[in-house]
């Protein structure tokens, strides 16, 4: 946006257009009174015809970029101040080998990458991690606000990443609220993604996890991913190209650890499913602050200043050669 500091400068530009006019008309008088036509001849030399011109109209265009420069143009950027506290999300993913099963595009696990990637595009502000499980947990994005990194972590996830059989919700739990606990966010969040139900790890007491993350102020969103019925998984093997599973999502354990953290439990039964529940989780969880916006000012009256002097310049030079006796 640009505007000028001192507006009012302009007023003297029909003030000048005024001057300019008179001045103009009594040149034109005091030639006539000396004899010399208002007018030169049509056969005067270029010179002649540059010194009727050049001159005068050349002060008028200096005074004119002078005033332009004393009104202080500017131009002006806004900008938003980030808030000095937002919110904190770890966002953890089951990648135990059922999340290969194909009753969502492409499976489940894909899906499911694919939504939380979109859930962190939309965020602004806020520490974003990524812990993953299987029949283990692993940190690997600890909280940044660093999204891209974010999303290459979700996009690098793959099936069985742990490297060991089963689902270990509860190590889950604890491993993201280790990563969480000492945070000062004012909010602290973790989103659970699972398609199954807890049947390994250290910790087996999930509703014990579960208060510990409540101890913390540490709300917890649980998201069941899985059809209703069996689901067939691609094999590779010609041999035995599909295998089937059957549903194994343990919904009420899920729904207690919301509960137990005040959080919510949600059901997706497609990636349809998913995308809206992430999109509800966001809405859910905005930081809420008063957006401060800042104005930065630079000055453009040099665009006006340099090119007056310099052509104030040029005419004090003329005067003093080209234009030093006109015939």
């Amino acid at each position: 946006m640009n505007l000028f500091k001192h507006p009012w400068i302009l007023l003297l530009m029909p003030l000048l257009g005024v001057l300019a006019g008179v001045a103009r008309s009594q040149s034109a008088r005091r030639l006539n009174s000396a004899g010399v036509p208002a007018v030169l001849p049509a056969l005067g030399t270029a010179r002649t015809r540059l010194f009727a011109i050049v001159p005068f109209w050349g002060r008028v265009l200096a005074i004119t970029l002078l005033i332009f420069a004393l009104a202080r143009p500017q131009k002006a950027s806004r900008g938003e101040v980030p808030p000095a506290e937002g919110i904190d999300i770890m966002l953890v993913l089951d990648t135990s080998y059922s999340m290969a099963a194909e009753d969502f595009s492409p499976n489940r696990l894909e899906a499911a990458k694919k939504a939380a990637a979109d859930f962190v595009k939309k965020r602004k502000n806020d520490r974003i991690g990524v812990t993953v499980f299987g029949g283990t947990a692993l940190l690997t994005c600890p909280l940044t606000l660093d999204y891209q990194s974010v999303l290459e972590m979700l996009d690098a996830a793959y099936l069985n990443m742990t490297r060991a059989d089963g689902t270990a919700i509860g190590d889950a739990i604890v491993t993201a609220v280790n990563h969480l606990k000492e945070s000062k966010a004012k909010s602290k969040v973790i989103v659970l993604l699972t398609d199954g139900r807890s049947n390994v790890g250290l910790v087996t007491d999930l509703a014990l996890a579960a208060k510990t993350a409540a101890a913390y102020d540490i709300k917890i969103y649980t998201i069941g991913t899985a059809g209703k019925g069996r689901a067939q998984i691609s094999t590779g093997d010609p041999t035995q190209p599909v295998i089937y599973i059957d549903e194994d999502l343990d919904e009420p354990t899920l729904r207690e650890i919301a509960g137990l953290t005040s959080g919510e439990f949600y059901r997706a039964k497609s990636a349809q499913d998913l995308e809206k529940i992430y999109g509800k989780i966001d809405s859910l969880e905005k930081t809420k602050f008063e957006a401060k916006t800042y104005t930065n000012y630079a000055d453009l009256y040099l665009y006006f200043l340099a090119p007056a002097l310099a052509l104030l310049a040029l005419l004090f030079i003329l005067e003093r050669t080209y234009f030093r006796t006109v015939p």
